[in-house]
């Protein structure tokens, strides 16, 4: 054979990115510089109760509280009276010596140690009725009045209340598999959500009189004890949402006779409660699944809106293995349903509200909770309860099982902008999605917002999509991320931080995590790996309390996946993404070396060298080549390469060989501190296009720096980094080449 003396490529250096504008111009998160370690120095050691793997562990455990309540709605006085009896089952390998109970309405009592540790400052404009109750009012009487505490002999307990907690101090300790049972009783004065702020209240409609309560945190609830740190007792600051045990409801509610309830759990007694018409409009409802089917009419809550009776009604739910209980109680009440197919369970979609939300609640409302029924199952697991609820409640969007509370309403013409239409979708799909997060997947809330808000948001992104793909999300879209990742590093904190030590709350918890996960899905794993470790996470922790690391690693557990990198970036770091090309080159085929490659040896196989002929890929702005070397390559001009294709290949060979006729080494660099995969899409001259998709390991041996070479059979006119916005790149101007200069604001 002959030998052959071979080509090289020259690089003509096609244009350096502007190093300014690839510099950093703010501090990066700070974390281990190694940013591919994995995460021993972050997660906590597995163990008999939770597995290396994010799964439930042999010994895994958790509490039990069921609950009998009676309540009592005085509506002239804004009053909720209560008794309970608390049976509560110690599961854990402990015994305890004292159980605690949470008292969160205390939050809103004056001068709580919540308001004083808030800074305040001056409002220089206030509505008048502001300024009255800030600066004129006497302090309104809120918070939990505890009458009496008794075990279930009738002797009276000793408890220590503690802010919005309260510690029942038992005689003896409960030992493991030992149940308690103990009864409290109380009142609150209900609070005006919209004038004092809060979960849940009451809205009042100065035109008629009446009321729309949603009632929440109503009852002194059990605070949750686990193999992680004991009693969750962390006060309630008012940002930190709950962390509760699950337990089955048997719930009495006394309202005025002319009030409609709905609530968390299945109605016993609705003969007694609903006309007969009612009944018989509810039975058609629950084989109704194309629209809603309306049980209470707006003609009939007209009417009994203008009423007022004195008389009195009881309502009596029933909920199995629920995490905790809502109500919704208003004589102006509207009340539509429908049925829900999920697989071979039916369940059913109610919305209650009064004609001032009309016409936009009745075509809306349960069609959208019967959509993010079926999206959340389709992602996650079937949905387990019985119906799902949405209320009409201004300025309001909050969630507990089977019920949640929606902001949107037309204007008084009864016209609704696109607007509110879109914002009342949005929100309805993110508080019946709460169900599956926490209510279902139990999180604590108190602790990690992102575990329920974050995963939710994520989904509720997933349901507005399947819903109608124009829908404007606000969160999920990597691109909506960017202006808070680029913000004042002073105001950014991890994801991993305490619900109460956040600037911005809705950003990062809702916003951040929410897009994480959607770059998780679309760049870095793909669809069908994520959908099935998400899966697996939902299933895996339903009915239980996942802690954050046990989403961790279950979703490198079940897709084979090593997500660290990401985990230990976007969650644990205010690092954020900025990769731009730093320059591009092109090569040229010379049979003849330039000076500086001469002496060059190259390695054959693992031990030896190659000692030539070679071919020489030589840079177009060396100044060793001419101009007329400076041309795409043709093989046949080449006669020693010609001579080793034709010597070497086969006929058939020969037929599929690929023939590239320009040569280019583009350099990415990484301004950004977060690792990411490098996107790119390349033009060529002819108007065509090819995508790349280099995954984020190519960043495990530089932190700085990566290349890519690409011989193309067309020139290239451009290159482009995440032409579609999908990693959260902070700075696309220098994600071009050549650079395309942008319009300054002034411009």
């Amino acid at each position: 054979m002959k030998k052959l003396s071979l080509l090289l490529l020259f690089p003509a250096m096609l244009v350096a990115q502007d190093k300014a504008a690839t510099t950093p111009t703010k501090q990066q998160g700070k974390y281990d510089t190694n940013k591919f370690s994995q995460m021993y120095d972050l997660l906590a050691t597995p163990n008999m109760f939770r597995t290396a793997s994010g799964a439930p562990g042999p010994a895994y455990y958790q509490q039990q509280a069921d609950y009998k309540i009676d309540v009592e709605l005085d509506d002239k006085n804004s009053k909720l009276s209560g008794s309970e009896i608390i049976t509560y089952t110690n599961n854990s390998p402990d015994s305890l010596e004292y159980l605690w109970i949470q008292l969160d309405q205390n939050q809103a009592k004056a001068n709580t140690q919540s308001t004083l540790a808030e800074s305040d400052k001056i409002s220089q404009v206030l509505p008048l009725d502001g300024f009255s109750t800030k600066y004129l009012k006497k302090d309104l009487e809120r918070g939990f009045n505890i009458e009496q505490v008794k075990d279930v002999k009738g002797n009276a307990m000793s408890y220590t209340i503690n802010e919005t907690m309260m510690r029942i101090n038992l005689a003896s300790s409960l030992k493991p598999g030992e149940k308690i049972s103990f009864s409290i009783k109380w009142w609150y004065n209900i609070n005006n959500y919209r004038k004092e702020g809060g979960r849940s209240g009451y809205e009042l409609f100065e035109k008629d009189g009446n009321k729309i309560y949603v009632i929440a945190q109503f009852y002194p609830r059990m605070a949750v004890y686990n193999d992680v740190e004991g009693w969750q007792n962390m006060q309630f600051w008012g940002s930190g949402e709950f962390a509760l045990p699950f337990g089955n409801f048997d719930v009495n509610i006394t309202v005025p006779a002319d009030h409609v309830i709905d609530a968390t759990g299945e109605l016993m007694n609705r003969s007694e409660v609903f006309t007969a018409e009612q009944v018989k409009r509810y039975e058609q409802a629950q084989k109704s699944f194309d629209k809603p089917v309306v049980i209470v009419t707006q003609a009939e809550a007209e009417v009994t809106e203008k009423g007022f009776s004195e008389k009195k009604k009881t309502w009596k739910f029933s909920a199995k293995n629920v995490r905790d209980f809502g109500i919704a109680s208003s004589r102006k009440f509207i009340y539509d349903a429908m049925a829900v197919k999920l697989n071979n369970k039916i369940v059913m979609a109610e919305s209650v509200y009064p004609k001032e939300a009309n016409p936009l609640w009745g075509e809306i409302s349960t069609m959208t909770v019967a959509h993010t029924l079926k999206s959340y199952s389709a992602h996650t697991f079937d949905y387990p309860y019985p119906k799902a609820v949405s209320v009409s409640a201004e300025d309001q969007g909050m969630e507990y099982p089977m019920i949640c509370w929606n902001y949107g309403r037309p204007d008084e013409n009864g016209v609704t902008s696109k607007e509110v239409k879109n914002g009342m979708i949005g929100v309805v799909i993110h508080e019946v999605g709460h169900n599956f997060f926490p209510m279902i997947v139990n999180s604590d809330e108190r602790q990690w917002t992102w575990m329920d808000e974050g995963l939710n948001s994520f989904l509720e992104y997933i349901a507005e999509q399947e819903l109608d793909s124009s829908f404007p999300s606000r969160r999920g879209p990597a691109k909506n991320i960017v202006p808070y990742m680029s913000g004042d590093q002073k105001f950014l904190e991890p994801i991993m931080s305490n619900s109460e030590t956040i600037h911005q709350f809705g950003n990062n918890a809702y916003g951040k995590p929410a897009t994480g996960l959607n770059i998780l899905r679309e760049v870095v794993m793909g669809r069908e790996l994520f959908d099935h470790a998400f899966k697996t996470y939902a299933n895996r922790w339903k009915f239980k309390h996942p802690t954050p690391e046990d989403f961790f690693r279950t979703m490198e557990d079940a897709s084979a996946v090593d997500l660290d990198w990401f985990f230990r970036g976007w969650f644990y770091s205010t690092d954020f993404v900025d990769i731009a090309i730093k320059d591009v080159k092109q090569y040229y085929v010379s049979e003849t070396p330039t000076s500086d490659l001469k002496n060059v040896k190259v390695r054959k196989g693992r031990f030896g060298l190659e000692k030539g002929p070679f071919v020489y890929l030589v840079a177009g702005d060396n100044a060793e080549v001419n101009a007329a070397s400076k041309k795409a390559l043709k093989v046949e001009d080449f006669k020693p390469l010609a001579d080793y294709i034709d010597q070497t290949f086969t006929a058939e060979e020969k037929a599929s060989i690929k023939s590239p006729k320009y040569f280019y080494e583009v350099e990415f660099n990484k301004p950004g501190g977060m690792i990411m995969p490098i996107l790119v899409e390349i033009t060529y001259e002819d108007g065509s296009k090819d995508s790349y998709k280099y995954p984020a390991q190519i960043w495990r041996k530089s932190n700085d720096t990566a290349r890519k070479v690409y011989a193309t059979t067309k020139a290239i006119k451009s290159i482009q980094i995440d032409p579609q916005l999908l990693t959260a790149d902070i700075d696309v101007t220098n994600n071009s080449w050549p650079k395309v200069e942008t319009k300054s604001k002034f411009d």
